[in-house]
């Protein structure tokens, strides 16, 4: 098993004097990579499916990743790093300490794919929460992410550790309505002043609190994995593909690729009994273009399916309880009265007329929306689980539909105008908002009984068969990592290429990801976005202080820390300043 990385001065010294350069560690890396004879199939082209198979491609497996869409990244809607969870006053503190390292993690992988913009919370009158309800654990997220950077200094992606949230009552706030809006702010008070300015304070209880959660972007997602992927010769990326069956393969149990299983403490599985007699699964497959079917055979299935990753374990003769809830949110236009605006929660009663409300700003005058109702962002039947005749929860076939054929235009205007009313409650000028095109919508699973579950990562069978259930984009790498632990564990990686891997940080481990520059991975993303009928400002960077100029030519970055995570670094740290 690996350590976890932890990286002090003195361990980055002799680590350095090991291997003195990342390209030198790239040059080793491909050289092993040719040993590597392992294969594995990766069903489901989402943020999952493709940061796994990011993972292991860049380890030097042999990765074939099957997507029946035409691309990746393509679900349900995102646009938030949960780092730290404050969205969710329900769930668990364990629950969020979870989602800020792994949020901490995610834009270490993907620092390109972040709007680096803060969020404020609030909680308004006619809710029963108090907003000192919410200090407890903002006092714990601080400390954790103390011990994050003390642990590691590439941690340090939020900002400085001290200026995590900050704390707003009603006088500063009337104080900064006084304040020219910034076009481009440069620091806390700064992302406050529209909110002074434009929000009906009467509304709402004090004090708000912003915090430094950031956004993310699907499309530039998107982007990175189909760029990277498709750069390495070792993974076969099968868009237009779907699964038609599959099938276990076994050999005599003489193999020397067997091992005791570790199996996942949330597996219904769970048993002591050994692996010996498998060597992998025998796959059907078939383009949906073409009608070509073919037969693979892979020593490893990850099933990434997404909202119907229930079905595959159907297939595959596999038992699981989950929930899948469909959801959207709606873009839309509005001029802000040409602020830059943070994005903004309104807490609510989720599935109630007054539900919590959530804008997320984009550039151009775009603007996602969200609103925890069963008229905007919620549907009745939205929330369906599994049985025990089928693994797999069966939505409404009039939302199946949706995400099958597409929205009918007049329910999709609809429920567009109520989410512009909904935050008009809190935004009187928001009233001038109009719809700005395609929703963002989709279905998602969320394994277990537990509906309020977010923090999931991935589950294991014991016949080399593991199934990514993440809820949150942020846990994209915790089910990577650990389905590189169970293939340690099994002893199908090459002992050297294993080796190698645990002494990598983050950043070397996805060092051909990382290798692409911000500009090449927003113009794909601004591709993917027009060929999905979205608007091109919702692909592009929506973060303050514009960091470019201010890095220069003179910066030189470390064999570990690309420019753009020199960007994103600098643009946080300044963020936690006061003006």
């Amino acid at each position: 098993m690996c350590k976890p990385e932890r990286e002090t001065m003195t361990e980055q010294s002799n680590r350095s004097s090991a291997i003195n350069t990342s390209s030198e560690l790239a040059d080793i890396t491909r050289e092993l990579a040719g040993n590597q004879k392992l294969s594995v199939a990766v069903v489901g082209g989402g943020v999952a499916g493709s940061t796994i198979s990011l993972r292991l491609s860049e380890m030097g497996v042999n990765v074939t990743l099957i997507e029946k869409g035409p691309g990746l990244v393509n679900g349900p809607p995102m646009c938030h790093l949960h780092a730290g969870g404050n969205l969710y006053r329900e769930i668990s503190d364990q629950q969020c300490l979870k989602l800020l390292k792994q949020s901490i993690e995610t834009v270490r992988i993907y620092p390109t794919c972040i709007n680096v913009r803060p969020t404020v919370i609030t909680v308004p009158t006619q809710d029963n929460g108090e907003p000192l309800d919410l200090l407890p654990r903002l006092r714990l997220l601080k400390a954790r992410y103390h011990e994050l950077v003390a642990e590691n200094p590439r941690n340090k992606v939020l900002g400085e550790p001290n200026n995590y949230y900050r704390l707003y009552e009603r006088a500063e706030l009337e104080q900064l309505a006084l304040r020219p809006t910034p076009t481009a702010p440069n620091c806390n008070d700064d992302w406050m002043v529209p909110i002074a300015k434009e929000v009906d304070l009467n509304r709402l209880k004090f004090p708000l609190v912003l915090v430094q959660e950031y956004g993310l972007s699907s499309l530039r997602i998107a982007a990175t994995a189909e760029l990277t992927l498709g750069a390495l010769d070792n993974c076969d990326l099968r868009t237009h593909t779907e699964l038609l069956s599959m099938k276990e393969k076994s050999v005599p149990t003489t193999t020397d690729c067997t091992t005791l299983v570790r199996t996942n403490s949330e597996s219904e599985s769970d048993s002591d009994t050994d692996n010996e007699g498998e060597s992998g699964w025998e796959l059907s497959v078939r383009n949906v273009q073409t009608g070509q079917t073919e037969v693979l055979n892979v020593d490893y299935v990850v099933n990434a399916s997404g909202y119907r990753t229930g079905a595959m374990d159907d297939m595959s003769g596999f038992k699981r309880e989950r929930f899948v809830e469909f959801k959207a949110a709606y873009v839309t236009k509005w001029n802000g009265n040409g602020a830059v605006w943070p994005e903004v929660i309104f807490h609510g009663v989720r599935g109630t007329p007054k539900g919590m409300a959530q804008i997320t700003p984009y550039p151009d005058g775009h603007y996602q929306l969200h609103g925890m109702t069963k008229n905007i962002t919620l549907f009745d039947g939205g929330l369906v689980a599994s049985t025990d005749e089928s693994a797999q929860p069966q939505l409404p076939a009039s939302l199946e539909s949706k995400i099958t054929t597409g929205w009918e235009r007049e329910e999709l205007i609809e429920r567009a105008d109520s989410s512009i009313g909904h935050l008009a409650g809190f935004i009187p000028s928001f009233t001038n908002a109009t719809w700005g095109g395609k929703p963002l919508y989709g279905a998602q699973q969320i394994p277990g009984k537990d509906a309020s579950m977010r923090a999931a990562s991935v589950s294991f069978e014991k016949k080399r068969y593991a199934r990514a259930e993440i809820v949150k984009a942020s846990s994209a790498l915790t089910a990577a990592n650990e389905i590189v632990e169970e293939l340690r564990q099994l002893r199908l990686l090459d002992s050297k290429c294993s080796e190698l891997d645990c002494v990598k940080t983050l950043e070397e481990r996805f060092a051909k990801c990382l290798g692409f520059n911000g500009l090449t991975i927003e113009d794909k993303a601004v591709e993917l976005a027009i060929n999905r009928n979205y608007p091109a400002a919702i692909a592009r960077p929506y973060s303050y202080p514009s960091v470019a100029k201010k890095i220069g030519a003179k910066v030189v970055a470390s064999s570990s820390c690309t420019t753009a995570q020199l960007a994103v670094n600098l643009a946080a740290v300044r963020m936690g300043e006061a003006c």
